[in-house]
């Protein structure tokens, strides 16, 4: 019997109350279906791996297309899905809660909305006006009456304000505005980690995990609630693909084929899942 959205909903928001879980981040129903198969509680979209799929840079993609993408990503398995909203897809907070609102109907279980403008000459937006939006974004989901999470993520140590009680204090702020779970992608160092943990007490933390780093029990050591990747599993498969390319049109070489999974092994994951026998 399929999950329903609203025990989807209910499941995700349990996950937070305790212990420490991976949120990995698919870019379409596969790569879903994959990550649900091998046992994971809950994804996250990626907007970079969203949008390289569409072979648009990230940030380039229309919210009328992530709408439908994450309608596709919730309808794709049984786990909850945390929607990557980037800064709600509007200039203004009445357009990021008529978005939010958008975003619930799909489906998902959480929406994360960041403070990041889009601009060069001033990446974030305003204290004032970013707390604003997050107000917009939780009056909005409270409107649906639909039990969904709202994540605020404060984009500082990603463009340039490495001020970390700067960025704790926008993230506080953020909670106090209604957000559930607080979010400072490109914070990383344990220092940093056990400060923006023990001052969002007892809101839960996400922590961002691109690159090589502390493992998942350490994280969670540190009191971090959830972890997720980002693009970095789409760049991982993306890293895969441009070797095996390159080694063709420079070398004239299948070589890189020969790290790759077989077609008999992945096609009959698949099939599994689809409880279906693979084709021959």
């Amino acid at each position: 019997m399929a999950v329903s959205t609203e025990q989807k909903r209910a499941q995700f928001r349990s996950l937070h109350q305790s212990g420490c879980f991976v949120l990995p981040n698919p870019w379409d129903a596969g790569t879903a279906k994959m990550l649900a198969g091998m046992g994971y509680k809950a994804l996250a979209s990626t907007s970079s791996g969203f949008a390289w799929s569409n072979g648009k840079p990230d940030s380039a993609v229309s919210c009328e297309d992530v709408l439908a993408h994450l309608t596709a990503l919730c309808a794709a398995t049984d786990l909850p899905v945390n929607a990557d909203f980037e800064a709600g897809y509007s200039g203004t907070a009445q357009g990021v809660g008529a978005n939010v609102r958008r975003a619930v109907a799909t489906g998902v279980a959480g929406v994360s909305i960041e403070d990041a403008t889009g601009d060069p000459a001033a990446p974030l937006f305003d204290v004032d006006v970013a707390v604003e939006r997050i107000r917009a974004a939780r009056a909005a989901i409270d409107a649906t009456g639909e039990n969904v999470m709202l994540i605020g993520r404060c984009e500082g140590f990603l463009l340039g304000e490495t001020d970390i009680g700067k960025v704790i204090a926008r993230l506080a702020a953020y909670s106090e505005a209604g957000a559930d779970c607080l979010y400072p992608p490109g914070v990383k160092t344990r220092e940093h980690i056990e400060l923006v943990v023990k001052a969002l007490a007892p809101k839960p933390v996400n922590i961002l995990m691109g690159a090589p780093g502390m493992s998942v029990s350490e994280l969670a050591a540190l009191g971090v609630r959830r972890i997720s990747v980002g693009g970095a599993m789409a760049r991982t498969a993306w890293t895969a693909f441009l070797r095996a390319s390159k080694d063709i049109i420079e070398n004239g070489s299948f070589a890189q084929f020969g790290h790759a999974i077989s077609y008999a092994e992945l096609n009959g994951m698949f099939a599994a899942m689809a409880k279906e026998e693979p084709r021959p």
